[in-house]
């Protein structure tokens, strides 16, 4: 099991989630990646998606098949939001981009979660 892998399991834990992640043996980078691996419906993907602002990262966690709007973002943020730096996401989440774990993280970012997620028992 990968660093990255045990710290989100260790988080899950934490938090009294039951879970049963899965390891992937080939490249998951999209979300349409994910759910062939998955075998699961792709809005059961969830997309962790950080935008950077004057205040540090914020993190959008949306249903596979959604996209954030980056305007409607920075309203919720407060102060207009922008690409995320790469340096900036390994050293806050301790991921890189591409891998970045809805959870697990080394430094808690302000949070907002797509309704769609709720929609399914196991995302």
């Amino acid at each position: 099991m990968s660093k990255s892998l045990a710290r989100v399991v260790a988080a899950l834990q934490a938090a009294g989630v039951a879970s049963a992640p899965l390891e992937m043996p080939n490249e998951t980078r999209t979300a349409e990646q994910a759910a062939v691996a998955a075998g699961c419906a792709l809005d059961q993907i969830v997309k962790s998606i950080l935008f950077g602002g004057t205040r540090g990262l914020y993190l959008f966690l949306t249903a596979g098949g959604n996209q954030v709007d980056t305007a409607r973002a920075s309203a919720l943020a407060g102060e207009p939001l922008g690409r995320a730096d790469a340096a900036q996401v390994r050293s806050t989440t301790g991921f890189a981009i591409g891998g970045v774990s809805p959870l697990g993280h080394l430094t808690p970012s302000p949070l907002w979660m797509d309704r769609r997620l709720l929609a399914f028992p196991t995302v």
